[in-house]
């Protein structure tokens, strides 16, 4: 069985230098995929994702925008690409168009088999069994669980910890999904799990709750 890498970030992009790199690495120099949610301007906004990896030597990106019902090239990229990345944006959105559809069934065959996959804010907090999204980031402004992609299983997870004052919230996700650990990671803070396991931590403040 190949081993498995995720890479989950507290914030908007740039990944860390040291996440990266070992990103990077780990694609081989293949073709890496990015899911996004399409908006005026987001040509621009991508080098955000991409710049730190260019650095890295990766030169061969695809950006796909998601949409409610994906399309045969989407489909047929992730299932060919080397890495995926899954940015922010509005998480509610992220979750209907990736959880429960074949864009997510692709993403976890490829994770099963070794390809990398990164989340950002929104990305990040799809990306557990349980996706618990705070009210600060939902439209019903309610603490709303949820499921989630199912990369990785007994831990929740809380982006932009500090600045939307996520303890409270973190504490009481533990709780209601009866998950082992929550993490709380800060803007520009980034954890990576190999296995489903925390093999690094880079760029800022992840905290860690056990119940």
């Amino acid at each position: 069985m190949e081993n498995r890498h995720l890479f989950l970030f507290g914030g908007s992009p740039p990944f860390t230098e040291k996440l990266g790199k070992k990103f990077a690495q780990l694609t081989l120099g293949g073709k890496v995929a990015i899911l996004f949610l399409e908006r005026d301007g987001w040509e621009q906004y991508m080098p955000k994702y991409t710049s730190v990896l260019e650095n890295f030597c990766l030169d061969d990106f695809a950006y796909l925008a998601l949409r409610p019902k994906p399309d045969d090239n989407t489909l047929e990229i992730l299932s060919s690409c080397a890495g995926i990345i899954i940015g922010g944006g509005e998480t509610e959105r992220y979750r209907d168009y990736i959880v429960d559809t074949l864009v997510g069934e692709r993403i976890k065959e490829r994770y099963e088999e070794g390809v990398p996959v990164a989340g950002f804010s929104a990305g990040a907090l799809i990306a557990p069994e349980n996706c618990v999204i705070p009210p600060i980031d939902n439209s019903e402004n309610k603490h709303l669980f949820l499921r989630g992609l199912g990369l990785i299983k007994d831990c929740v997870i809380s982006v932009h910890y500090t600045k939307w004052q996520e303890e409270a919230n973190l504490r009481n996700a533990l709780l209601k999904v009866q998950t082992p650990v929550g993490y709380g990671m800060d803007d520009g803070a980034g954890i990576y799990f190999m296995n489903e396991r925390v093999a690094e931590t880079d760029g800022g403040n992840v905290y860690t709750f056990k119940k």
